[in-house]
């Protein structure tokens, strides 16, 4: 059991960020938003599609076939040469070409599972400057380890143990210093040996 009375709100068209310890239901939240599983209890209150759903995650999928045609899957049918011809891959490769997906779908809501945690620092900021546009205006789950990247979020939520134990902006969390679940994790963040841990 990961979750057990588990309730967020994730407001519609803002930015809302899920950070925590490895194993704290993070990617969770995200396979359940995907609907790649149910709840054994409880909704999930999606009532878009996976049509309006684009997700960027660490290790996308790539399919058989070209790069246009994976640049392309599951965008509307109305997409037009010039409209893949202009996007801009980045970084690596799966990572762009998910990106790219992500544009041309336009989707209502976008998850964002640890987009950027294979990539070196230098591709991490064109990505991430890439995935900010994306996010504009799009109702946006982001999962991040690196948590430099989801500092701009509306809402940032920190779950242990499949449990909210803080919500808040950066700067409202980050004020309650090492009190604070948010503030103690970027200070676990900075210190060089512990970056796998909340991987």
């Amino acid at each position: 059991m990961i979750f057990e009375g588990l309730s967020l709100k994730i407001e519609a068209k803002k930015s809302t960020a899920l950070v925590g310890c490895s194993g704290s239901g993070k990617s969770t939240v995200i396979n359940l938003i995907e609907r790649f599983y149910d709840p054994l209890r409880g909704t999930v209150n999606l009532r878009i599609m996976r049509k309006h759903v684009a997700l960027v995650s660490r290790e996308p999928n790539l399919f058989e076939g070209t790069i246009k045609e994976n640049i392309a899957y599951g965008a509307s049918e109305s997409v037009d040469e010039s409209e893949v011809i202009g996007v801009q891959l980045s970084g690596g490769q799966k990572q762009g070409l998910a990106i790219a997906r992500a544009i041309l779908k336009n989707p209502v809501i976008l998850p964002l599972d640890e987009a950027t945690s294979a990539l070196d620092s230098r591709s991490e900021k064109v990505v991430q400057e890439a995935l900010d546009q994306v996010m504009l205006g799009r109702t946006s789950v982001v999962v991040a380890h690196r948590l430099t990247t989801i500092r701009n979020c509306d809402e940032i939520i920190v779950l242990d143990k499949g449990n909210v134990v803080e919500k808040g902006t950066h700067l409202s969390l980050m004020e309650k210093g090492l009190t604070g679940s948010y503030c103690s994790l970027v200070t676990l963040q900075q210190k060089p040996t512990n970056k796998k841990f909340l991987e």
